[in-house]
């Protein structure tokens, strides 16, 4: 393990140096909340700590350095030209309250976003005011409770599929909803007579992911919007898995009213490390007037923002949004244009495919090799031999490889969520199948080899569960 910048320390050989002039005393501070000692500070030269914190970066796995497979999350590669734009002075140097004239530039590109999402979804309307995937379908819920409300309908329950994302029965309850799961079907998809069962006029909605948790397109999706629509309910789609349908399918066209797309998986803005994320809801007409405030108009060439809502849910977020988020994403779409974004998905699905064909004789895929963007193998012929999926995990990082998705859905057992993203090569699938055959074998003849692993990493395998229950701060702060 590397040592900590703390133990690099050296007294009296700083890497900064503080004004002569001592700080004035703060004022509106109780004096129990101030620093009682020295700040703390490691004391490290500026060639020492840059060669720390770059030799740090190159233990990370991370989607600059290999294949990051984690099914559902759509790990694609971040273009840099997406950074330079949102790192544009013009743009960057703005303050959110700064008046509308002075910002049309970045109302445009809220405005233009807007519309090539609406494009994209099929839908009437998008507000991008949501910054995550979880916050989009929180609002989407609100949106469909204020929907029915104006209507004078009081609907109680909301229907998740049992491979839901873990977010839709949550988003659900915090929008005051109770929720009601319901099989999937012998081939992964929505069980019809299950969803009949279950589907009543107290049905506000239907939260379907497409592709589902299992890389497969709901085949009958227009029968089940229909059924749902029949009831007075409305349906929601997760759109994490949108990487797979963009330029082909519009969820709009096949039932949806409100759905939420995720910037950072589909639109390749930065993901990961909380944040700044974006999960912009796009809605059907009928949905629109119940969209947050203010929201982005033009009117003759000129963008204003506009609060003149009077049925919206109000504002889910300070000011606007993530900003940088929505330049990175309109470049990305920009740049591909509708060819690129067509050739995009499918590639994904290919890539996807391929995947799954190369991989099936060693970890079988109970619901079939033809997916779309991701599908979900399992590692249970191993446990004869005492190899859990986590082991095969574990190894991978030996080869440089970020692992899988684990262990969900749970209708797989030992599952392996795997999704490549149409950003990788050939030869780095080939690379990723070389290595899973290795260890396949591996769990056959020296099942240690992955019981112990990883081996060939910083930090070895160590107990999550205790780790995050009970964290230790190995490093003393001097406050």
């Amino acid at each position: 393990m590397p040592d900590t910048i703390y133990a690099k320390s050296v007294k009296g050989r700083p890497g900064y140096r503080f004004a002569s002039q001592p700080p004035p005393e703060p004022t509106g501070v109780p004096k129990e909340y101030l620093r009682k000692g020295p700040i703390g500070l490691p004391e490290v030269s500026e060639p020492e700590i840059m060669r720390h914190y770059v030799a740090l970066s190159t233990l990370n796995h991370h989607v600059d350095k290999d294949l990051f497979p984690l099914g559902s999350c759509t790990m694609k590669y971040n273009p840099k030209v997406n950074e330079d734009v949102a790192g544009f002075a013009g743009f960057s140097g703005l303050h959110p309250e700064q008046a509308d004239d002075d910002v049309q530039g970045a109302l445009e590109v809220m405005h233009t976003l807007e519309g090539k999402l609406a494009a994209v979804s099929g839908m009437d309307a998008v507000t991008l005011q949501t910054v995550a995937g979880a916050q989009g379908e929180l609002l989407g819920l609100m949106l469909a409770k204020e929907y029915f409300a104006d209507r004078g309908e009081k609907k109680t329950r909301v229907l998740v599929p049992d491979s839901a994302h873990g977010t839709n029965p949550s988003s659900a309850v915090i929008a005051g909803f109770e929720t009601t799961t319901f099989s999937s079907g012998a081939d992964g998809c929505v069980d019809i007579d299950a969803l009949k069962a279950v589907l009543d006029e107290d049905v506000a909605v239907l939260m379907l992911t497409v592709p589902n948790t299992l890389g497969l397109f709901e085949k009958h999706i227009e029968k089940i919007t229909r059924l749902v629509h029949e009831t007075g309910g409305l349906c929601y789609m997760d759109g994490a898995n949108m990487n797979a349908l963009m330029g082909h399918a519009r969820p709009g066209d096949f039932g949806f009213d409100v759905m939420h797309f995720n910037l950072h998986k589909t639109f390749s803005t930065p993901h990961g490390g909380g944040g700044p994320g974006s999960g912009p809801v796009a809605v059907k007409s009928h949905l629109e007037p119940f969209l947050p405030a203010p929201r982005v108009i033009e009117e003759a060439g000129r963008y204003r923002l506009s609060t003149d809502y009077p049925k919206s849910v109000g504002a889910l977020h300070s000011f606007y949004g993530n900003f940088g988020i929505y330049l990175r994403a309109l470049v990305y779409i920009t740049r591909l244009g509708a060819d690129g974004i067509h050739r995009a998905s499918a590639t994904a699905n290919l890539n996807a495919n391929y995947l799954a064909k190369s991989l099936a004789k060693l970890f079988p895929i109970p619901y079939g090799e033809r997916c779309m963007h991701e599908f979900v193998a399992s590692g249970a012929p191993y446990r004869e031999n005492g190899v859990k999926t986590l082991d095969i995990a574990k190894r991978l990082l030996d080869f440089g490889f970020y692992a899988p998705t684990i262990y969900f859905p749970l209708t797989v057992p030992e599952a392996l969520m795997i999704e490549p993203t149409e950003t990788e090569s050939k030869e780095t699938l080939d690379r990723f199948v070389e290595v899973l055959t290795r260890i396949a074998q591996e769990a056959k003849t020296s099942p240690e080899t992955l019981t112990s692993a990883p081996t060939r990493t910083p930090v070895r395998r160590v107990d999550e569960t205790a780790a995050n229950r009970n964290p230790v701060v190995t490093e003393p702060l001097d406050v």
